[in-house]
């Protein structure tokens, strides 16, 4: 053992209790979710919770990755571009996770070679066990040594048998040496398919997979089985002989309608009085009421509203995963429900065609994103919304593609454009700040995290937060361009002048534009949807929402509009593929 490797063993604040939570089988088990609802339920019985995840690929982060490969990039408070599961998180325990909250294989490796490099290993041989199962390790009680929570989750990602995740695996093997085995439980998720030509479960797949954990070293507390209906008590029974476990550890983790339901169903199975147990701990009672409102009123709704989310990567729902949820949210607090068109940019080839695309939709939400493929149709998109009266909502890219359009058709800038999608453009409206033109590299080198935002005074947008002040997270590079700044403030069209009513402190960046004689249209550069909850929605959503509805009840015909499920996906939607594209740089 080198000096090095024994100055890092692990430590954790004595009160923290440890819960890995592993998938097998097949991925997209929905661990992610699992993890969230525990942390939900522990939450609401008074304890404070921390939850991280593992990733195994090389990747340092998935910052500079297609969305079609790992769905949306979700930024925390302090910058950290992380997977999509840290959303769910955030929204499950309305708790902020942090960049500790994220940790991938390529991070952990690029850190131990750093060392390496600078000769912190004193020349020893740098091994995966111990160096980078113990930096894994340290990332585990990072979490704990930064927030002192009572609980730290760490869903491991991959499928047990992956090559990738062994390092993993073998950390969380080794972690109860260093902490205590009653300090730690380990909690597996698999799957019971049900086989339809022989007309039953079968559990055969969960018992090879609890085998595959034990030859790994690790021997699971609980098993999660995901299955299309209920698991009956012959089946849970069943499982528990070959898993060794009682029968209560053996939790249905069936299909629902509504992922926020996930934690109720886990409640009515006991698993939290089975965690508190496993950790002789005493809480009070799980009180569940404020979580359960917003399911209630969207079951009970009697109002649908239609959005049209304009974007690139409509072939994968997960790449708007936060923006579709916040949706949600804004519509179940008004006693409604959403319903999504997704419109690819791409086929929105003329103006006319866009307007006969959006003509029946309730509001037009165009979303962040980078690069020119479907730029123009986008552009359309926010001309017919402008035009139309109909309610807009621009997140980050959709601020650039709203200035630009209002540029163009408004403010007689002829091809005003963002320099992302026309270097050549003669009126750069949106363009790279000068910090910026410099950077070569692209992963985590953009304006990232939460920043301070001035809303001024008699403005549509000050009006929804009630704060002359708020604090919302950023993920872009390329900004408005103050030089033309004045030139689009100007200028008065269809929809009213372009009104700037959100600033940087100092006034030097422009956050947010809205239109001050339309009904509703709003764009930022920050992205409120990452800050959502199902009980607190983002103003900006909400306010989106609301205009909606109030478009929708104005429509002859209204009254046909019967509640669906809160998120429709059209059927025309084409399926996803696993397409990859340049990334010049994102907005």
């Amino acid at each position: 053992m080198t000096p090095h490797h024994a100055d890092r063993h692990a430590q954790a604040p004595s009160k923290t209790r440890f819960i890995f939570v592993t998938g097998g089988v097949v991925s997209s088990l929905g661990k992610g979710i699992a993890a969230a609802s525990i942390g939900r339920l522990l939450v609401s019985r008074g304890l404070t919770v921390g939850l991280q995840k593992f990733d195994p690929y090389i990747n340092v982060d998935p910052g500079t990755m297609s969305p079609y490969q790992h769905g949306e990039v979700f930024v925390t408070e302090d910058g950290a571009e992380t997977d999509l599961d840290l959303g769910h998180y955030e929204r499950f325990t309305d708790a902020n996770t942090s960049r500790a909250s994220n940790v991938t294989a390529g991070g952990i490796y690029d850190t131990v070679i750093r060392r390496e490099r600078r000769g912190d290993y004193l020349g020893g041989t740098v091994q995966v066990v111990p160096h980078i199962t113990d930096e894994i390790k340290q990332r585990i009680s990072l979490i704990a040594e930064s927030s002192d929570v009572d609980f730290v989750i760490t869903e491991i990602g991959g499928t047990v048998g992956d090559i990738e995740s062994l390092p993993f695996l073998e950390a969380i093997r080794q972690f109860p040496v260093d902490v205590g085995r009653r300090r730690c439980m380990f909690i597996h998720l698999t799957l019971v398919p049900y086989i339809g030509h022989a007309g039953e479960l079968k559990t055969k797949p969960t018992q090879h997979s609890v085998n595959e954990l034990r030859r790994i070293g690790i021997a699971p507390d609980m098993l999660m089985c995901r299955s299309e209906s209920p698991l009956s008590q012959d089946i849970r029974r069943k499982i528990a002989l070959f898993a060794s476990l009682p029968a209560e550890a053996i939790v249905s983790a069936c299909d629902v309608d509504n992922i926020y339901k996930v934690p109720l169903t886990f409640n009515q199975q006991g698993v939290d009085d089975f965690v508190l147990d496993h950790f002789g701990i005493e809480a009070e009672p799980p009180r569940l009421e404020r979580w359960t409102e917003p399911i209630e009123r969207s079951e009970q709704a009697s109002r649908t509203v239609r959005i049209a989310l304009v974007g690139k990567y409509v072939k994968l729902e997960d790449a708007y995963l936060s923006v579709s949820e916040s949706l949600r949210h804004a519509a179940s607090l008004q006693d409604s429900r959403v319903e999504i068109e997704w419109i690819d940019s791409e086929t929105l080839e003329g103006l006319e065609q866009a307007r006969e695309r959006l003509g029946g939709v309730d509001g037009v939400l165009i979303p962040g994103g980078f690069g020119g493929r479907g730029w123009e149709g986008k552009i359309r998109a926010a001309q017919v919304a402008r035009e139309d009266a109909i309610p807009y909502l621009g997140i980050c890219l959709g601020m650039h593609v709203a200035v630009s359009e209002f540029a163009r058709n408004v403010s007689g800038m002829d091809g005003a454009n963002s320099t992302e999608m026309d270097p050549e453009t003669p009126n750069p409206v949106i363009d790279l700040l000068p910090e910026q033109k410099e950077v070569a590299d692209l992963g985590g080198t953009m304006r990232l995290g939460a920043d301070p935002i001035k809303l001024h005074e008699g403005t549509r947008a000050r009006e929804m937060y009630g704060e002359a002040v708020i604090y919302e997270r950023h993920r872009h590079r390329y900004e408005v361009n103050n030089l033309l700044r004045k030139r689009l403030t100007n200028a008065s069209g269809t929809g009213g002048s372009l009104v700037v009513c959100g600033t940087s402190p100092d006034e030097r960046l422009v956050e947010a534009v809205e239109l001050d004689a339309h009904p509703f249209y709003i764009a930022s550069q920050f992205h409120p949807e990452f800050k959502s909850r199902p009980e607190r929605p983002a103003p900006l959503f909400r306010g989106f929402i609301e205009a909606a509805l109030e478009r929708a009840a104005a429509q002859p015909g209204s009254e046909r509009r019967a509640p669906q499920d809160d998120v429709t996906v059209q059927d025309a939607r084409p399926k996803a593929s696993r397409e990859t594209e340049p990334q010049p740089g994102r907005s």
